[in-house]
């Protein structure tokens, strides 16, 4: 009996093994496409890209619903389809966007460093308010300073932060923040996505800088 116990509990655990190494490869895929999409595709091709990654994050989410990270990634990709489309159409692939970041909250706030509070409040940041959206600043600050208790230094929080405070002519406030993003340690696995994220910083950090001169 203790014989079988323990090669069930050795399965067991090569399994999950084998479970986290697939996990880790799916979502680094889902990161490095959308970071070649977003970063080196023409903005006239990125809609459709985007469009069919979103596809592949849906499947990797109904086969592993317990997966937050996969839900979180499925919400930003829905999101920056929504951001490549534009106009009113963009609209659905913002609620769908939003319902998946609630979606990974209620399963598992912290998961990713809290990645669902930054993109979720850059949402409600960007996305019109009522009558056309559901956009509220207020919102969005709450849910961008939860995502910065989880992670302070991380860059991604830091920046869409300053850009909010930038956004709300807090530019000394802003100025505070990307500094902080500008100073992130870079993340090894996601190289393009550093890159791609430090000229955003750099642009943004000259037009605080111009503001704080007048």
């Amino acid at each position: 009996m203790k014989k079988i116990l323990s090669a069930v509990l050795l399965c067991a655990g090569m399994m999950s093994q084998t479970w986290a190494e697939e996990a880790d490869t799916g979502l680094h895929t889902l990161q490095k496409t959308w970071a070649e999409i977003n970063y080196l595709m023409p903005e006239d091709e990125r809609e459709a890209a985007f469009t069919q990654l979103m596809s592949q994050a849906e499947q990797m989410v109904q086969a592993h619903p317990e997966k937050t990270e996969y839900r979180v990634w499925l919400g930003i990709i829905q999101s920056s389809t929504a951001g490549a489309k534009g106009g009113l159409g963009a609209l659905s692939f913002a609620k769908a966007a939003k319902a998946s970041f609630e979606q990974a909250l209620e399963q598992n706030p912290n998961a990713l460093q809290g990645s669902a509070y930054t993109s979720l409040g850059v949402l409600y940041h960007k996305v019109p308010g009522w009558p056309i959206g559901f956009g509220s600043d207020k919102k969005a600050q709450k849910l961008l300073q939860e995502s910065l208790k989880l992670n302070p230094q991380g860059i991604d929080g830091n920046y869409f932060y300053a850009e909010f405070l930038y956004d709300d002519k807090q530019y000394a406030e802003a100025q505070k923040y990307i500094t902080m993003a500008q100073q992130a340690a870079p993340r090894a696995d996601r190289p393009l996505a550093d890159e791609g994220r430090h000229k955003e910083i750099d642009a943004l950090m000259e037009k605080i800088n111009k503001a704080l001169k007048k």
